[in-house]
């Protein structure tokens, strides 16, 4: 399997735990954060919490920064984007087109100005 799938495959995995999710848009609402205060945030022992950022870890959907003693996580959006370009852009540049195309079809040439 090439590595690219593998890494999508990761990157699926990953994604597919809604407490994952949930670290996943934690970060993104404030990205930078340490362990303790994910773990304030969710609904769960630290020990789960652990082994969830370390399977995120894993399909480089989080990265790990040392700031002196603190260990602070920061959300990599470039699998997502990559997951986006190769499973989901191209389905939706087909349907953008008809939608297109059919705002010219229905307002006409003028734009709908008349």
């Amino acid at each position: 399997m090439p590595k690219e799938l593998e890494g999508a495959d990761q990157v699926f995995k990953a994604m597919a735990d809604p407490n994952r999710r949930k670290v996943l848009d934690l970060l993104y609402a404030n990205n930078g954060q340490t362990l303790t205060s994910l773990c304030e945030q969710l609904d769960m022992q630290r020990q789960s919490a652990t082994q969830h950022i370390e399977i995120l870890i894993k399909a480089n959907l989080v990265t790990v920064v040392w700031k002196g003693r603190e260990k602070l996580h920061f959300i990599n959006p470039i699998p997502i984007y990559e997951v986006y370009a190769r499973w989901v852009r191209k389905f939706e540049e087909n349907r953008l087109g008809f939608l297109h195309d059919l705002k010219t079809q229905l307002e006409g040439e003028d734009h709908g100005t008349k």
